[in-house]
This record gives C-alpha cells, sequence and structure tokens, in this order.
C-alpha cells in the first residue's frame, strides 16, 4: 500500500517534508498540496502531478488523500487538524499543535468524538539517537532517579521578524516536550529570567533567556535559548541522576587534528542536526498509517506543551515571576 499524503503548507518546512517523502523514504507519496498562495502551490505539486489547492479543507475533502501533513503557522493549526480528524484520516501536524489552549482541548474533543487516536504532533526530538539513549539510562534504573536537566538550545542566527515570544513558544517548546518525554512527567510551574542581552541581536529582541521549569516530582529543568550565538547551531542537554549523569554527544560531523590544533564541523540548522530524526519520525508515521495505527506523540502531547508554553510567556510578561501551569485532567482516551 502507498499512503497517499497531501500536504497543507508549501513553505520551507513543507518542502523539505516532501523531499523527504519522496526521496528518502518509503511507502508515502505526495498526491495534493495546499498553500493560500496558490501559486506557491502549484509550483510544489506539479513536479509531483500533484493537485493543487488553495485551503487545507479542499485538499482533506479529496476522496484521494488518505493522511494530511500540516506545515503551516501554529496559530492556523486547529481548523484543519478538526476537519481531517472528522474526515477520519490520520495527521501529522508540525508543532505547536495550536497556539492556544483552547484550541488544543477542541481538537482533543474532536479526537475523542471520533474515538480513534488520529493526530501525530511533529516533535521529531523524540526520535533523535541521543535522547533515546539519554531516557533508556533513565529508564534502566541504574543511575537512580532524575534530579536535573540543563537544556541548551542556541542557534547562529534568526531572522529579523523573530520574536521575542518566539524564543518561547517556536524554539523552547522543543525542549519543553522532549522533557516531559525523558521525565515521563508534567512540567507544573516555569519562570522566564533574562540575562544580559548580547549585542548581536536585533533591538526588539531579548536574547538570550533562560526558562526554568519544575516537574511535578521535583526536577528542576534550566533551558538556555540563545539565538544568536554566531558560532553554529548547537542542541545540549545533560540528564543528571543521583548517582550519574548522561548527557548528549557532541554533534560535530568530523574531527580534524593536525599540529596543535583540533577542530570540529558545527552543525549550521535544525535540518543538519535532525534530519535522521525527521526521517525517523515520518517513517513511522507512513508505516503506522498503512497499519491503521496511531504512533508518535498525541494531541494530549501537544497541549501539555501549549500549557507550558502559555506559563511561559506569562512569566516572561511579568518580570521573570513563577507561573503554575494550568491544565485540564488528563482525559482516559490519553492515558
Amino acid at each position: 500500500m502507498t499512503v497517499r499524503i497531501g500536504l497543507i503548507g508549501a513553505g520551507g518546512m513543507g518542502r523539505a517534508h516532501v523531499d523527504r517523502i519522496e526521496n528518502d523514504l518509503a511507502g508515502g507519496k505526495i498526491v495534493a498540496v495546499a498553500d493560500i498562495n496558490i501559486e506557491g502551490a502549484k509550483a510544489v505539486a506539479e513536479p509531483l502531478g500533484a493537485k493543487a489547492y488553495g485551503t487545507g479543507a479542499e485538499l482533506i475533502a479529496d476522496p484521494d488523500v488518505d493522511a494530511v501533513l500540516i506545515a503551516t503557522f501554529g496559530k492556523v493549526h486547529a481548523p484543519d487538524v478538526i476537519a481531517a480528524i472528522e474526515a477520519g484520516k490520520y495527521v501529522l501536524s508540525e508543532k505547536p499543535l495550536a497556539t492556544t489552549p483552547e484550541d488544543c482541548i477542541a481538537i482533543m474533543e474532536a479526537e475523542q468524538k471520533a474515538g480513534k487516536h488520529l493526530v501525530t504532533v511533529g516533535f521529531m526530538r523524540r526520535f533523535d539517537k541521543g535522547y533515546n539513549e539519554m531516557r533508556d539510562v533513565l529508564n534502566s534504573g541504574d543511575l537512580g532517579y532524575a534530579t536535573l536537566v540543563h537544556c541548551r538550545h542556541r542557534n547562529p542566527s534568526v531572522p529579523e521578524n523573530y520574536t521575542t515570544r518566539n524564543m518561547i513558544d517556536d524554539t523552547a517548546i522543543h525542549e519543553i516536550d522532549t522533557c516531559r518525554y525523558l521525565l515521563g512527567e508534567e512540567i507544573v510551574s516555569v519562570r522566564v529570567d533574562t540575562p544580559r542581552a548580547t549585542s548581536k541581536k536585533f533591538d526588539h529582541l531579548q536574547d538570550p533567556l533562560v526558562l526554568v521549569a519544575k516537574t511535578e516530582n521535583g526536577i528542576l529543568i534550566d533551558d538556555e535559548v540563545n539565538v544568536n550565538i554566531q558560532f553554529g547551531y548547537s542542541i545540549e542537554c545533560e540528564l543528571v541522576m543521583e548517582a550519574g549523569t548522561v548527557r548528549l554527544t557532541d554533534q560535530e560531523h568530523s574531527a580534524i587534528r593536525t599540529g596543535q590544533v583540533d577542530k570540529h564541523a558545527i552543525c549550521q540548522s535544525h535540518v543538519d542536526r535532525f534530519q535522521d530524526a525527521f526521517n525517523q519520525e515520518f517513517q513511522q508515521w507512513i508505516r503506522a498509517v498503512e497499519r491503521d495505527e496511531h504512533t508518535g506523540s498525541s494531541s494530549w502531547d501537544g497541549y501539555a506543551a501549549t500549557c507550558v508554553v502559555d506559563a511561559g510567556l506569562e512569566s516572561l510578561e511579568n518580570g521573570g515571576k513563577e507561573v503554575a501551569v494550568k491544565m485540564i485532567e488528563k482525559p482516559a482516551f490519553y492515558a
């Protein structure tokens, strides 16, 4: 069986996913592309012999589309995710699932009404080899339980339209979900600290930030978000346990030693750092759709991350005060 996939959102992320589905992975084919910019949709669709639509609703209603991939801006995800659920089609939505807890709740209510897990959220770090090795060490119990997690998310630079809010809702959201995945528990409070700003930033940006969070069992998480660090794209994480630590290994592609120099190549973007994780994520999703099964993170995971983001934004807007994360009781459907 070939899973016929419809892509909503023909921007850079959508095109990257088309490339991996068409050229790197097995079992899937892009048969339709939708974008508010219909010419952009046609530019992606026509070389593939796929259909082009101006709206997600039209694509979802197409009987030739088996499953839906959403790669639009987060604030417009909810209507298309809900429409896919109501059409009985599996959907992989790039993060965030939605930008408000209310929209996430509406998605969960639609999914529960459908009586079937159909939604996967694109938290690709759950498929990264290094993070999963860390998780295995913790779950083995050999080093005791977790006490601290130190995270670093560093970008060489960001575009001028990137905002301080984006440092939490677009960047730190990755560490938020990853720490929930690593630790297997919810985050219950957040504060956002603002260190001395770098001179490398745009004037409108507060950079860097440090997001500090606590989990249900009191594990402390600190996440440095530093988006104009200049030297490269560097994702770091160290998990501290009672009797030892485990951290992501260096991300260099190669190491060169000559004379008195020891130098390494450094990743420059999420594309080269997480290419394998993206491919693993999408290959698993395609194979699960073939089997009529759900895989990966759930709508609840998308909701939980959005609630933590909300608390972080409230802290940012209120001088770094600690803010409790407000969440509904977890429905049994997502247990």
